[in-house]
């Protein structure tokens, strides 16, 4: 039996693909979840312009997520926080202090999509990683000063 997935189901097939599988395992489990659907030439061309459309709508999300990354451009994040002498500071700068500072600065980010390689304890210069796109990541320096 030929289905199409209209998501991905491991071991059987990624979303959109047609694959083959026993009839048993189509009728009485994969169509029933709403899993996939037969693959016959109706079901062949929904599919075919539901992936052009998502194609469309990737270039596109891509292409805002480019424009964004031109505008924040060599943007210096600059958080303040209180530390003790040495430089140690109380606590950690979060993703959601730098969402916050984007934020206040024009750039709707959302915090899951800030990166920050290690967890951030001292007074500093950093790197951080903005995560617009799955194609798309952009550089930004932190600078950590204190209060």
């Amino acid at each position: 039996m030929d289905i199409i997935l209209i998501q991905d189901i491991p071991g059987v097939g990624y979303k959109y693909d047609t694959v083959a599988v026993k009839p048993g395992y189509g009728r009485n489990y994969l169509i029933p979840q709403g899993y996939a659907i037969i693959a016959n030439k109706s079901n062949s061309k929904m599919i075919e312009e539901n992936i052009r459309q998502a194609a469309h709508k990737a270039d596109k999300i891509k292409k805002d997520a480019e424009d964004m990354a031109a505008q924040i451009g060599d943007i210096t994040i600059e958080i303040g926080t209180k530390a003790g002498e040495s430089g140690k500071i109380f606590g950690a700068v979060t993703n959601i202090q730098i969402a916050d500072f984007l934020k206040n600065k024009g750039f709707e980010i959302d915090r899951k999509k800030i990166v920050i390689g290690a967890q951030i304890k001292q007074l500093g210069d950093y790197s951080i990683t903005l995560d617009l796109h799955k194609e798309v990541k952009h550089e930004v320096k932190l600078k950590i000063v204190a209060e």
